[in-house]
């Protein structure tokens, strides 16, 4: 059983959901808020009991704490705790900085009922899960930031982040690849190596990086996209 915490400030949303998902036989609400504050609240006061949420439902907008905010605490003192952010509005803005502070998921509120009850089950076990086009919108946003910062660049010396300079030769290959929101199988044949080595170096920008996921890895080095290309290119 998946147990879930439902967070809006709307009473007749939060029921809505309430009756959507519990006709699922996998998913039970264990409790509900009104905005971000009450759910941190809720999550301290449920985690150490059987009615622990194991992923919380969160609003975007709401008066008191929105969901970014929220999210950004929930993640940091209930690291098991998931998170998915719903919201009515496909805010680009709001895409970037709920994943960056550790949301699992982005979804539309008027994602079909079955879209949402398998987002919740691919959180719950670990996996990202975005609405059809956000990705790609989020990605779209933060490569427009891409002239600027090449801009800069121009006019002082083009030296990758240490996070990101420390990646190997190949790991800036795959990681560009990424970016371009390519499979492993289409770096792989990009590249010319196996899908099982196109793993082995996600993992490995993963850790290095000190990241979560390939979404954060995207998110985290777009706006370096030239630079990283660029020291593929002076590589000895």
């Amino acid at each position: 059983m998946i147990r879930l915490l439902l967070v809006d400030d709307q009473i007749l949303v939060r029921q809505g959901l309430k009756v959507l998902l519990e006709a699922q036989s996998d998913l039970q609400v264990v409790g509900e808020a009104e905005n971000g504050q009450q759910a941190i609240a809720l999550v301290e006061t449920l985690y150490r009991t059987p009615s622990k949420p194991d992923v919380v439902l969160l609003d975007i907008r709401m008066p008191e704490m929105d969901g970014v905010a929220a999210t950004q605490i929930i993640c940091q003192r209930f690291a098991d705790v998931k998170v998915l952010v719903l919201s009515t509005f496909d805010d680009d803005d709001y895409v970037a900085r709920a994943m960056k502070y550790g949301a699992k998921g982005y979804l539309l509120k008027d994602s079909h009922p079955e879209e949402l009850a398998q987002a919740i089950r691919a959180v719950y076990r670990g996996y990202t899960q975005l609405a059809p086009g956000l990705f790609e919108k989020a990605m779209a946003q933060s490569a427009s930031t891409t002239p600027i910062a090449s801009s800069a660049a121009s006019t002082s010396s083009t030296v990758l982040p240490p996070d990101l300079a420390k990646l190997t030769a190949r790991e800036r290959e795959v990681l560009c690849l990424i970016i371009a929101g390519s499979t492993n199988r289409e770096i792989a044949q990009s590249l010319y190596i196996s899908e099982r080595t196109v793993k082995n170096h996600v993992t490995s920008i993963l850790n290095r990086l000190n990241l979560r996921d390939r979404l954060q890895a995207a998110m985290f080095a777009s706006d370096f996209l030239p630079f990283l290309a660029k020291s593929q290119e002076t590589e000895p």
